[in-house]
């Protein structure tokens, strides 16, 4: 980076933990601090449901997801519409009227205090294995600029976001996502824009969507129904449909949102907000990936996207590499031949021709991928990495290689905004939890405002440096958009059934809610170890195993 970019970034990082301290006004009783004083008006409360989800991974994994395997993953978001509409019928008024701070309140009201004690365990377990993975995004790409180890970048991003989470509480945490969602809509625009201007000379947009449509990456509807798959037209309207009941009616980072709404019918239209932006948002996200993918036809790309990979690698067998190095060039080489010449056959028109160069061009594509894979394989192997994946990093080096002056301080500056964002508000939300929950519920039932406030600052420093701890083990995980939602998934489906259990079965007890969700969680396990079923419908069989035993076992109690 220039200097034009350092100061962008700086600049924009010092206004973000300055604004966030500024907002601490209203944080020093439990209602303020956890909740604004349920004041936040619908559109920052939409734009922080966003922005919880639209964190660093978003940026980095999505696009990362998008070069890679192209627009399927959309299909993950087309059933959040319909959640929304069913939770702003449910759980919004219910929650409200009930003026609780957690979601888990409620469970003792209808269960008992051992019930509602599990399932927020439960939800702190996921969410602080969430945040760490929400870290792990950000230190990709400050690793990549600055050439410091990721465990440096992880505790730099992560301490410095504690800091001002500690003491701004929701207020503070909501009005920063605000900004942060409105920099990272306007970085968005730039990136695409700046992506297809660097196409060359004669090769538009509409080129570039039919080199993605000839190469599978246009692909947005899977009609196969296949549990091993994970992104097909099912899994998205019926195993995360599930998951985001769970999600956004049933974890505490999202329950707070709407909690902090003014009313009922703000907390919903913030809901509905986010259901009807979210998916173009994803989809555009996506779409700059795999323009990301066009470009590089053009360009030469590296082999492996993580350097410090390729250092160790030739360290240990140069002769080896600088073979598949060579080799990735020449099929690099023919693979741009073959593109340029299906996109020059389809502006002449004989649909002949245009049918047999892009079977040529087809051919040459995959032999590069299969070429890259391979180099893929030479580096676990060599580097003893059976976990190795540089999806993660393929934006970033983009940005860092392509992009022009101060376009890249901008870029980075939204990816660290989007982390420190959602980084914050996740640890907000683990605090709320875990004083309302834990502290306040079993060790200190009569303290004082100032008291729990203290102690939501303690947890939330707690919390942020477990999150560092799990984010060094992130990053080599794979897709982060997927591995942060593979983590959800072995909890989300079980926290559901134990609500469904709640609000609509009448019949359930105490015990039968209780020995559910440990059924529901022992299968999840079971399933992930045993099969192949792909991770979203985990949410389908937590929910449904939950409410069968729990059910089952209510009727065995009076």
């Amino acid at each position: 980076m220039r200097w034009l970019d350092w100061i962008i970034v700086f600049a924009y990082l010092a206004y973000v933990i300055w604004d966030g301290i500024r907002l601490t006004k209203g944080s020093n009783n439990i209602e303020g601090f956890f909740l604004a004083n349920r004041s936040m008006p619908w559109w920052a409360v939409g734009l922080s449901v966003m922005a919880t989800q639209a964190s660093a991974i978003t940026l980095v994994g999505t696009t990362g997801q998008g070069y890679d395997d192209g627009m399927r993953f959309v299909q993950f978001y087309y059933a959040l519409p319909i959640a929304m509409i069913i939770l702003c019928v449910t759980v919004v008024p219910f929650f409200h009227k009930a003026k609780v701070y957690t979601a888990y309140e409620y469970l003792e009201n209808r269960f008992d205090a051992k019930t509602r004690t599990l399932t927020s365990f439960f939800f702190l377990l996921s969410r602080g294995l969430g945040v760490g993975v929400i870290i792990a995004a950000p230190s990709v790409i400050l690793s990549i600029i600055l050439g410091w180890s990721e465990i440096i970048t992880i505790f730099a991003i992560g301490l410095t976001t504690i800091f001002y989470t500690m003491f701004g509480g929701i207020q503070a945490v909501t009005w920063t996502d605000v900004k942060q969602m409105i920099l990272v809509f306007a970085s968005l625009g730039v990136a695409f824009f700046v992506i297809l201007s660097n196409f060359p000379e004669g090769v538009s947009f509409t080129d570039g969507l039919n080199l993605a449509g000839a190469n599978g990456k246009l692909t947005t509807v899977n009609t196969e129904f296949d549990l091993t798959e994970k992104y097909t037209i099912w899994s998205g309207l019926i195993a995360a449909l599930f998951l985001f009941l769970s999600y956004f009616g049933c974890d505490q980072s999202q329950v707070q949102r709407y909690l902090t709404a003014k009313s009922v019918d703000e907390g919903r239209t913030s809901l509905l907000m986010s259901a009807f932006l979210k998916i173009p948002m994803q989809a555009l996200i996506l779409l700059i990936g795999v323009m990301v993918f066009i470009f590089y036809q053009f360009q030469s790309p590296p082999m492996i996207f993580k350097e410090n990979e390729v250092t160790q690698a030739k360290q240990i067998n140069a002769t080896e590499y600088n073979r598949l190095e060579s080799e990735y060039k020449v099929v690099h080489s023919e693979r741009n031949k073959a593109a340029l010449n299906y996109l020059e056959k389809k502006k002449q028109g004989n649909q002949t021709e245009v049918e047999k160069s892009r079977k040529e061009y087809v051919k040459a594509s995959k032999d590069f991928t299969e070429k890259r894979k391979e180099a893929k394989e030479f580096i676990k192997k060599t580097n003893d990495d059976a976990k190795f994946n540089d999806v993660n990093y393929i934006f970033p080096t983009f940005i860092i290689s392509y992009m022009p002056i101060g376009l890249v301080g901008l870029l980075i500056a939204a990816i660290f905004a989007a982390a420190m964002s959602s980084i914050s508000s996740e640890l907000n939300a683990l605090a709320t939890a875990t004083t309302i929950d834990f502290y306040k519920r079993h060790f200190n039932p009569d303290g004082t405002d100032k008291q729990y406030v203290l102690f939501g600052r303690l947890a939330t420093l707690a919390w942020g440096l477990l999150a560092c701890v799990v984010a060094m083990y992130a990053t080599n995980l794979g897709s982060l958009i997927e591995v942060v939602n593979k983590f959800g998934s072995f909890f989300y489906g079980s926290i559901l059934g134990v609500f469904v259990l709640a609000i609509g079965i009448k019949r359930a007890r105490a015990r039968g809610a209780f020995f559910g969700l440990l059924i529901g969680m022992a299968f999840i396990g079971i399933v992930s170890n045993y099969t192949d079923i792909a991770f979203l419908w985990f949410n389908v069989v937590g929910c449904v195993v939950t409410v069968v035993a729990g059910y089952l076992i209510s009727l065995t109690t009076e």
